[in-house]
């Protein structure tokens, strides 16, 4: 029981929930650093698995994720479809997501990768 004046303990997260406040990096081929919304990085299945997997991961423990083979345009691409798919989720509005002709190839070979 608490007395007057006090604050309750904090608790522990349950294993069901996920910790999507704060943010995360997301670092290019060329060293390139794209800091997002850890909820919108979490689109990715990957990322999230990475980001909240109690197996001890350094991308959960530093807050960051090195990408050796998606490159700076493509990666950047990536966290704009994290945006855009946060924003269109729920359904009730819809736009289409601009992908240039060029980039496709690079996009769905990354996209396969984070499962997305």
């Amino acid at each position: 029981m608490m007395s007057k004046g006090e604050a309750p303990a904090p608790r522990e997260p349950e294993e069901e929930e996920e910790d999507t406040g704060g943010v995360v990096k997301l670092i290019s081929a060329e060293g390139f650093e794209f800091v997002v919304d850890k909820k919108a990085a979490m689109v990715s299945n990957t990322l999230r698995n990475m980001l909240t997997s109690p197996g001890g991961f350094s991308e959960t423990r530093q807050g960051e994720v090195r990408f050796p083979e998606i490159s700076t345009h493509v990666l950047e691409k990536i966290c704009q479809y994290f945006y855009w798919s946060l924003h269109y989720s729920s359904g009730k509005e819809t736009a289409e997501f601009q992908i240039e002709p060029e980039m496709t190839l690079e996009l769905m070979m990354a996209a396969n990768y984070l499962d997305t």
